[in-house]
Order: structure tokens, then sequence, then C-alpha cells
């Protein structure tokens, strides 16, 4: 096992350069599928699990945290193990109707959706609590009120943010300072790729200032950095959604071919460059793979080996510019 780990932002737990994320379990993959990839998982080293209480979307929500739960429940110290982070904010109702109260951040939903994601993840404890996206309605005094009895009740250990805007980061960390004795957000979890690098202006400064370690989700970017034009060509799986949309832009299509150009090249594999991409970026704690297959799990476990030299850093740079420091990117 040579999985490197890194603390998570400012605190002392240690988590692995890759997280697991576990969206497709249930919807792509099927349990027992599911379970064999956390087990590959956990035998490679990958220590840090997120999931979040909708996945398994429309009338499965939920789904997801089950079939980590039923996973836990075979033993073998995978509970102890795993460093578990799921999310709270969205709307749990089957039909998208949720009865007032049932979703986003008020203390009432925090504390029921908390206890409804131990259930079915089948532990009394979540080691990292993530807000899915800012709550415009409720004050974070409430919210971390709200908290303060989770980490007290010793349901929660750490709070992290998903999707926040960076001036959010700062209101929820200097509103926790202000309150005393609450440790704050430790952990930002966002859109981050080589193809949608907006997170470097704003967000990742401020992680990074108030101590945030950076999950970045979709790391391939939808499929789109994964290899898709020369899977196309081959007659394999095509883009779909983001990925389609961005290809349909003839400017962006060139982009791509010339990335993978770049990268046949090197002899490297397109999605493997882009995580290992990643992990040289600063403020970054580890990208979130999200393998619906065993071999998928394969081939990004081989990008957090891969060392990427400065000469094709600068030509990722060249192809993908980034928007630059703020304020300098958008003031002049």
């Amino acid at each position: 096992m040579n999985m490197r780990y890194t603390q998570l932002g400012r605190t002392g737990l240690k988590v692995s350069r890759l997280v697991l994320g576990t969206m497709n379990f249930g919807p792509q993959t099927d349990e027992a599928d599911s379970h064999a990839i956390m087990d590959a998982a956990l035998d490679a080293g990958i220590n840090f699990f997120d999931t979040a209480n909708v996945y398994g979307w429309g009338e499965n929500k939920g789904r997801t945290e089950s079939i980590i739960g039923s996973w836990f429940a075979q033993g073998g110290d995978r509970r102890d193990k795993v460093v578990l982070a799921t999310k709270v904010y969205g709307n749990m109702g089957a039909d998208g109707e949720a009865w007032p109260n049932h979703d986003k951040l008020s203390a009432v939903n925090i504390r029921r959706a908390v206890d409804a994601s131990l259930k079915r993840l089948g532990t009394d404890y979540i080691d990292v609590y993530q807000f899915h996206h800012v709550d415009r309605d409720t004050p974070f005094e409430e919210i971390w009120q709200a908290i303060d009895v989770l980490v007290q009740q010793g349901k929660i250990l750490y709070v992290g943010s998903s999707n926040f805007p960076g001036y959010k980061i700062a209101q929820a960390n200097e509103i926790a300072a202000r309150r005393g004795g609450t440790i704050g957000l430790v952990s930002e979890q966002c859109l981050y790729n080589l193809a949608e690098r907006r997170a470097e202006m704003e967000v990742i400064p401020a992680a990074r200032d108030y101590g945030l370690g950076v999950i970045p989700w979709s790391p391939l970017h939808g499929g789109l950095l994964g290899g898709v034009l020369k899977k196309q060509a081959e007659g394999g799986r095509r883009a779909s959604g983001r990925a389609a949309d961005t290809l349909a832009d003839p400017t962006a299509r060139a982009q791509i071919q010339a990335y993978e150009d770049l990268l046949d090249k090197h002899g490297i594999e397109p999605g493997e460059a882009a995580l290992a991409w990643l992990l040289t970026r600063p403020g970054v704690t580890g990208p979130i793979v999200g393998p619906r297959t065993a071999e998928q799990l394969a081939s990004a476990l081989r990008a957090a080996e891969l060392e990427l030299s400065e000469e094709l850093l600068a030509s990722l740079d060249e192809i993908f510019p980034g928007p630059g420091p703020s304020p300098e990117a958008f003031a002049w």
C-alpha cells in the first residue's frame, strides 16, 4: 500500500490523497459491486469516503448511505478505518416536494437530517458533516448552535462546506470564531479541475487562509478530461450532459483535442493526468473519485502514483489557463 496521506485542512485528521466518492452507488452500481469497490479502496489505503443524504436520488434518496451502512455492518473494522463524510441540505422528499423545515440548514432540519443519516449509515457518529449548499435564509449563528449540540452529543466531529463561495467561507468561520468554542469549517468541497478553474480566484484562497482542506468534485469534468474524444473515435461511450454541451463548442472541442494529443505524446492516460494535476495544486487535500467499476478505481490509484514533469504542467497551463490571482483576475 503506497497511498499518501495528509491532514484535512488545519485539523489533526489524517486522510488519503484520494477521496472515494459514492454517488454512483445505487443509481449506477449495485450493492454487491459497491461493497467490492469499497473493499478495494480500503485495501489500497483510501480511508476518506464521501457521500450525501440525497444520493440515490428521486424516490431512492438515502439509498447510497444505506449501501455504505450495510458495508459497515460486515465488520472487519470497516467503520473504524474510514473517515466518513456525508452532507445535509437537500430536500429528502421522494416526490421533490419538501414539507416545511425538511430541507436546508435550519437547526430543526440539521437535527432531523443527522439522525436520519446515522440510522441509514448504521453508525453513531459522522466524521465530517458537510453543508451541501449555502442556505441564504438561515444565519450562521443558528447553524453553529445546532452543530455545537451535535458535537457535544458525539454525533459529528468536524464540519465542512460544499459549493460555498469564498465570502461565505469567510463569513462562516468569522462567526464561528466570534462565538468561541466552535471549530468552524475545516473543508470545502468544490467544482475544480483543469477545465474549470474559477475556484482558484476566490474559493481556494479563502479556504487556504481559513485552514480548510479543498476537496475537488468532478475532477474529470463529467468525463470531458477522461479521453472522451479518443473513446468516441473508438466507438466507446459517448459524452453526455456537461461534457456533450462543451464539445458542441468548436473552440472547447479543439482545447480538449489539444489536451488529449499532448498526453498521447507523453504516453499518459488523460483521466490519470487530470487527477495527478489536482494533486499538485496548492490547498488541495485530494480529489473525489467516483468509480462505477473496479477498473475506474484502479485507474484513479495509478493517478495517485503519477509524477507530472514541470514541462508537462506548463503545457497543461497553456491549454487550460487559470484565471490568475484575485483581485488581478477581475480588476485588471
